[in-house]
């Protein structure tokens, strides 16, 4: 097992569909059939087509196991889980080669790395936004998530022709009694639904941007219509693929609301922005149109920078914002400007935090309130200035008369600043 390797067996194929937006296939095109009525499942739930995706490369990544030792999907034991979640924890993330490269005939082996990994070694610190890189390894979020997905998919196939137990159970002491049992209702509620292989997740404060630093960023940046996705970005606190959604009719510069469809509800909500954004916005459309993107109220609000015009995607906006924080030698995310949106709204005293709740989408009030501690940055300084007071009192601080010598005699002799 130490020297098993993943095989590149099948894939999760986007078919353009709406009614099945991703098939897994194996080695031969064959759509995997239990996989498929799985996908129907929770688009019958409402789950949007990325949720589909994110499941579909877990699942995809627990059939190659399976392909791989010859083990049918219903006849998996516990065992074999117990197996792929050691395998994930000491193997090696698969190294993606970039179509060019693929295009080229490069290899794993052969290509250049990433430009964006090439300042720091895989899993160090950046020395400048203090976050880790990606390590070589995989991280405990992709273990959790993958551990969930496996499982989820098999109740769903318990209830029909599926197998006949979860190969991926819960712990021991959740499927002895019914969830919650004897809850006390004065005490919060625990999470007991928790898989028997499922790694404990460390909660990590929300990391925001500062403001030196972000305006680092967006001094780096060479495009109108870049300047004005990070002014939107972190001025309303939408989602970067939701502010991707906007159409031109949906921007309404006179009363600051820009429309944005939510990610997880698919609701339409508009969302009040700063002026800085809609002038830079302005801007972008001005050179847009003239160069000939698409007009119309029924068009997207963004578009790519050459032609063929396209609607600009998610993955070309992080790639725009990778090549800023290249420059920089920082590794900023573009969430992280919905944590910066989110931390300054909710440091604002004349803002009541319902109503960040309902600007960032929040189920729940206590999500929002991860954002009301200081960062880490504002903890630092703090605890600096603190030992900038300390060193400063023990300067001014009076001297003690040595021992044998009486305190007003000195004062009459010295004066009360001896």
């Amino acid at each position: 097992m130490t020297d098993f390797v993943l095989p590149e067996t099948g894939q999760l194929v986007e078919t353009g569909n709406p009614w099945a937006p991703f098939q897994l296939v194996d080695g031969k095109g064959v759509i995997v059939e239990p996989v498929a009525a799985y996908f129907a499942e929770l688009q019958a739930c409402g789950r949007p087509d990325s949720t589909i995706r994110s499941y579909g490369m877990d699942l995809l990544r627990w059939w190659r196991f399976l392909w791989a030792w010859g083990i049918p999907w219903n006849q998996a034991t516990r065992v074999d889980a117990r197996d792929f979640v050691r395998w994930m924890q000491i193997a090696d993330k698969p190294v993606r080669v970039h179509w060019r490269h693929k295009r080229a005939g490069l290899t794993a082996e052969t290509a250049p790395p990433p430009r964006s990994k090439r300042l720091l070694p895989a899993g160090a610190a950046n020395p400048i936004t203090g976050k880790s890189s990606p390590g070589t390894k995989y991280a405990l979020n992709t273990w959790a998530h993958c551990e969930s997905v496996v499982r989820t998919f098999y109740d769903f196939h318990l209830d029909g022709t599926g197998p006949i137990i979860n190969p991926f159970p819960l712990v021991r002491r959740r499927r002895e009694h019914r969830a919650h049992a004897h809850q006390n209702p004065n005490a919060p509620f625990k999470h007991e639904r928790t898989g028997r292989y499922r790694p404990t997740v460390p909660k990590r404060a929300p990391r925001r941007i500062p403001d030196e630093m972000f305006n680092a960023l967006f001094a780096a940046l060479k495009f109108n219509r870049d300047r004005a996705l990070l002014a939107f970005w972190v001025s309303n606190g939408a989602r970067a693929d939701e502010l991707l959604t906007s159409r031109q009719r949906d921007s309404l510069p006179g009363q600051q609301l820009v429309g944005v469809t939510r990610k997880g509800t698919r609701s339409y909500q508009q969302l009040p922005s700063s002026t800085d954004a809609f002038v830079w916005l302005r801007l972008y459309q001005e050179e847009a149109w003239r160069a000939g993107v698409p007009r119309g109220r029924n068009e997207m609000l963004w578009w790519t920078l050459r032609r063929p015009w396209r609607p600009l995607t998610y993955h070309a906006a992080r790639a725009m914002f990778d090549r800023a924080n290249d420059l920089l030698g920082s590794n900023w995310t573009l969430h992280d400007l919905r944590h910066t949106a989110a931390y300054r709204l909710a440091q604002d005293p004349l803002m009541p935090l319902t109503n960040v709740q309902w600007v960032l989408a929040h189920a729940h009030l206590t999500t929002t309130q991860i954002y009301l501690p200081a960062g880490p940055e504002e903890v630092i300084e703090q605890v600096r200035a603190h030992h900038a007071r300390q060193a400063q009192q023990r300067e001014q601080a009076p001297p003690v008369p040595a021992s044998g010598y009486n305190p007003d005699s000195l004062n009459n002799l010295f004066g009360t600043a001896w």
